[in-house]
Formats: C-alpha cells, sequence, structure tokens
C-alpha cells in the first residue's frame, strides 16, 4: 500500500467515525499527523475532494462534508509496510556479509512484491543516508563493510562527538538530560526501548555545522549498522549503563568525566559490531568440514 493510499484511507475512517482531525484541513496540519510530506497528503485529499467526503470552498480551504459523517465508519486501516525499513535491513546485511556491489531493481521489486518505481523512491532516500551510492547509468550499488574503514570512522567519531559535547556544555537543558537518563531506566531497558538521543543531542546542541555535516554524510550508514547490531538484552542494558553514566556526569557538571564516559561508549561499539558480523559471517569450506 502506498502511504498516500494509507493516508486516504485513515482519513476516510477519522471523517466517517467522527475521530479527531485538525480543526483547519491544511496539507502541513495533515501532513504533521502521519509524519510525511505534504505530497502523499495532496493526492489523497484530491481522492476525497472527488469522492465528496471533503469539500473544497470557493475561497480554496476545505471543510467535512458533515452529512458523510454519520456514514459507517467500518475498520482502520492497517499501516503500510514500512519499505524503508525493510530494504535498509537487507541492504545493511549485504553490506556485513561482504555480499556488496550492484542491486539489481527488478529482482529486488519482484522478491518483495513491489513495483520498481516504490523501490527506486526507497532507494534514493536509502542512498542520501550511505547505505547505496547511485552510480549514473550503471544503477544502484551496496558498499561493502570493511573493518578498517569503521575504525577510521570510530576515531574521527569519537573526536568530533567528544568536542561537540564540550561545545554543548552551554546549551544542555537540564529538563532534556532528566528525560534521557529516564529513557535509560531499568524499564526502559525492560522494554529493550532505551533513549539514544544524546549523541544526536550533543551534536546539535554544539552549534557547529561542520561537525553535523560529518555526521549527516557518514554518520547513517554506521548508525544504522550499530542499531542493527545492537540487539540482546544484554547488550541493551550495557549500553543504557554507559548512556546513564555520560548523562549523570553531564547533569552534575562533571565534564571530564562524561567526555571519558562518551568515548569509552562509542569505543565499545565495535566489539559488538564485530560479534554480529561473525553471526553474520558464513563459516569456511575447511571449518564446515572439520565440524
Amino acid at each position: 500500500m502506498l502511504i498516500s493510499d494509507y493516508v486516504k484511507r485513515d482519513l476516510e475512517f477519522r471523517i466517517r467515525s467522527g475521530s479527531d482531525l485538525p480543526e483547519k484541513l491544511t496539507l502541513g496540519a495533515i501532513a504533521e499527523i502521519y509524519g510525511v510530506s505534504a505530497t502523499p497528503v495532496r493526492l489523497a485529499l484530491e481522492e476525497l475532494v472527488a469522492e465528496n467526503l471533503i469539500i473544497r470552498q470557493e475561497n480554496g480551504r476545505l471543510k467535512l462534508n458533515a452529512p458523510e459523517r454519520k456514514r459507517r465508519a467500518g475498520a482502520p486501516p492497517a499501516r503500510p509496510t514500512e519499505w524503508e525499513d525493510v530494504l535498509a535491513r537487507e541492504l545493511i546485511l549485504m553490506s556485513l556479509r561482504g555480499e556488496g556491489g550492484f542491486v539489481r531493481e527488478e529482482a529486488m521489486a519482484e522478491r518483495h512484491g513491489i513495483g520498481r518505481t516504490l523501490l527506486r523512491r526507497v532507494f534514493a532516500r536509502l542512498a542520501g543516508g550511505g547505505l547505496l551510492e547511485h552510480v549514473p547509468r550503471r544503477g544502484w550499488r551496496v558498499p561493502t563493510f570493511r573493518p578498517e574503514e569503521m575504525d577510521a570512522y570510530l576515531v574521527v567519531r569519537e573526536s568530533l562527538e567528544v568536542k561537540a559535547l564540550e561545545l554543548a556544555r552551554p546549551h544542555l537543558g537540564r529538563a532534556v538530560i532528566a528525560s534521557m537518563i529516564e529513557g535509560n531506566s531499568p524499564g526502559a531497558v525492560a522494554a529493550e526501548s532505551i533513549d539514544n538521543r544524546l549523541h544526536g543531542y550533543f551534536i546539535e546542541q554544539s552549534g557547529n555545522r561542520y561537525i553535523g555535516s560529518f555526521f549527516e554524510s557518514h554518520g547513517r550508514y554506521y548508525n544504522a549498522l550499530f542499531d542493527y547490531a545492537a540487539l540482546g538484552a544484554e547488550v541493551v542494558a550495557e549500553m543504557a549503563e554507559q548512556h546513564l553514566e555520560i548523562l549523570h556526569n553531564v547533569a552534575r557538571g562533571r565534564w571530564s568525566r562524561a567526555q571519558r564516559a562518551l568515548a569509552h561508549h562509542i569505543q565499545s561499539q565495535k566489539p559488538v559490531m564485530e560479534a554480529m558480523i561473525a553471526t553474520l559471517t558464513p563459516p569456511s569450506p575447511s571449518t564446515a568440514r572439520k565440524a
């Protein structure tokens, strides 16, 4: 299901069921509800106007067709498959397994049962984050994960993130830090949904656009790898403990300790990645024969 189809069906359900809608039916207000751009919302609204569920007034503003709200709503639509997450996961696995190279659009679209137009849109977004590279006249190339490149990235990441924390010191909000501490509490660990905002928060509050530019250009690929690797209760608990050490030191103004804890946390992600890669790497033929 395309996101515009989902927005259209969900808006129809909300209209018929009397669910909450923005006071003013504007593209921006509706797009904010679904966390999407204006384009799928515009397409959805055009269909709802054609079906007379929404009326376009002479001044161009939209309003609900009140009589239509009395009709039966039916069941709310299921959210569409998050194809960006599905395809990102597959590309990450390919990269970690050393299966990088050019991806055949037709084969991947057929395997997932989606159109090539949708596939290209998703690939274009993933390419912006470093998970893919678009090569003119050749197609899409998956980068092959290389441990030595990860080591080099971690060196630069550590230096820049520690510097970002130093620059961010005057701009850090106590309430934000407190909420992140709560987000790494034992309850969050038990739910395996710990708060990982501290990295982006320090970078943003540093106010240094060159630091931000580095992470925008190179961070998403490695963040995706680290996020995929960080599975399992023990890993989640360890990450939360490290986050708390950083955050508690920040809250108490122990800046040197906070910076050392941040550096340790960043470097500790390397063995997590190595363990994950080991589970994805098939044994060599000689090892398999011995087994």
